[in-house]
């Protein structure tokens, strides 16, 4: 070996993942994480029929054919490497599901996919395994995005949770195989070498909503790799030459002490936000500030003539471009302008919001124009937890300015969505999709998931067929 393998900071993790037991997590944050995962179900039964996901499957199981790993709401199976990607693309398909605030990436569309297969490949296993698998996942992919300062990486035009996600997933699937500390280090070598993903998919790329499937993906392979004795790269997160953090972090200092800072005090899992809208996480401010002054002040749109929206460098450049016609919904779902105009037009940002005809509406277009959307250095040397503040100002045709700070969002770390409002979520978004003793039993199965023999109990309640959440609104 060219450098030295002595003990560092990809050896104390896997060590922790190896050692972690149900036990050893206090019970509030398995509580949150299975509120959290009943999220990620939510979204991914909203996204299994969106129309962007029926491309996906169909193009995807003509590579693929068959298998006996379960895709989510199809009533179809394929290969275990087919299903996690389809899987985490219905998760992620409509911008409902959860992420870190602080070191981006969408946690369930990396390990609720992953669990999943992998279950189905070992013929089953406990839910209580698959818990104490899916919480070494929450906890695992934010430190390694910390140890690359996090949001920074979109600010340069990485797709954040890509790069930062196959460790996630291949340390859910690596717990739950039972991997001893060697293979693990492997699967994370393995992991970091699959790492990637470009910000620029965010304008119009389907695949923006496909890229966190890449990293479950290979996040899979990787422990199913090391499972099998195929080694990986040794202490990937600590080699200068090529190693992990060397080489996404060059120029940029990376921390490679974030990589396990806190394990088993800290919990990461409390930390995770969950949306209230249908849009990415760096919108939500402005979202939110939208929604309070058309309260409070009755706002006419047709009165607006002027919105200034400030905000700090990472939503900026992952939130502002001038939007052009046509728009897909994938953009929308990006873009400051468009989910200030419709939260002003509609009240709400929800998939209603982003139909074909709600896309090309001229009201939003009208209002869309009226959008300025500045970089203020103020907020982006503000204190670390008010980096991602928003500043909104409206400006009616009388003179009269309205404005509204947001530091954080409903959803952050200050003001959290709570365990019934993630229930109320999923039965207001899944509700009109499945049966009503359907969507019972799935909501019983994931916040019990420590109780069940077999979390193909709750792979069987996700397999049938599920109305899609657009039909006859395009």
């Amino acid at each position: 070996m060219s450098e030295s393998t002595t003990s560092g900071v990809t050896v104390a993790l896997a060590n922790w993942v190896e050692q972690l037991t149900l036990d050893a997590i206090p019970e509030r944050v398995q509580v949150r994480a299975k509120h959290l995962m009943l999220d990620g179900v939510a979204c991914g039964l909203v996204g299994a029929q969106l129309p962007w996901s029926r491309i996906a499957a169909r193009s995807v199981l003509d590579l693929e054919g068959a298998g006996d790993a379960m895709v989510i709401g199809t009533g179809t199976t394929t290969s275990g490497p087919a299903a996690v990607l389809l899987n985490s693309t219905f998760i992620q398909g409509f911008e409902l599901d959860d992420f870190h605030p602080l070191a981006p990436l969408h946690n369930n569309s990396l390990i609720l996919p992953v669990l999943l297969a992998t279950a189905q490949h070992l013929d089953g296993v406990s839910g209580a395994a698959a818990l104490v698998a899916a919480i070494a996942g929450f906890e695992i992919g934010p430190r390694v995005g910390l140890a690359l300062h996090g949001a920074q990486m979109l600010s340069r035009g990485w797709h954040s949770g890509p790069v930062f996600g196959t460790h996630t997933a291949a340390m859910t699937a690596g717990k739950l195989r039972g991997l001893g500390a060697e293979q693990l280090e492997d699967a994370l070598g393995m992991a970091g070498t699959q790492s990637a993903g470009l910000m620029a998919a965010q304008y119009e790329a389907m695949s923006k909503r496909m890229q966190h499937g890449f990293a479950a993906r290979n996040g899979y392979y990787a422990a199913g790799l090391a499972a099998g004795g195929y080694t990986g790269i040794k202490q990937v997160f600590d080699r200068q030459y090529g190693g992990y953090l060397a080489v996404f972090g060059a120029g940029h200092d990376p921390e490679p002490a974030q990589v396990i800072a806190g394990l088993g005090a800290g919990w990461h899992t409390e930390f995770v936000m969950v949306k209230s809208y249908a849009a990415q996480g760096g919108l939500h401010g402005t979202i939110q500030a939208a929604l309070e002054l058309r309260a409070e002040y009755g706002i006419d749109p047709k009165a607006v003539s002027h919105i200034e929206i400030r905000v700090g460098h990472t939503v900026y450049h992952h939130g502002w471009w001038q939007p052009e016609r046509p728009l897909t919904a994938i953009g929308a779902q990006m873009n400051l302008g468009y989910a200030a105009a419709v939260a002003l037009l509609d009240g709400q940002v929800l998939p209603p919001q982003f139909t074909d005809a709600r896309l090309a509406a001229d009201d939003v277009w009208d209002l869309l124009d009226k959008v300025e959307v500045k970089l203020d250095e103020n907020i982006q040397n503000g204190p670390l937890r008010e980096r991602f503040a928003t500043e909104l100002s409206i400006t009616l045709a009388d003179g009269t300015v309205l404005e509204k700070r947001i530091v954080q969002p409903h959803g952050g770390p200050d003001d959290p969505v709570t365990n019934d409002d993630v229930i109320a979520k999923y039965r207001a978004l899944v509700g009109p999709l499945l049966a009503a003793s359907r969507l019972d039993a799935i909501q019983r199965a994931v916040l019990n998931l420590d109780q069940l023999t077999d979390i193909r109990e709750l792979a069987d309640l996700l397999a049938a067929p599920v109305q899609g959440a657009l039909d006859g609104n395009r």
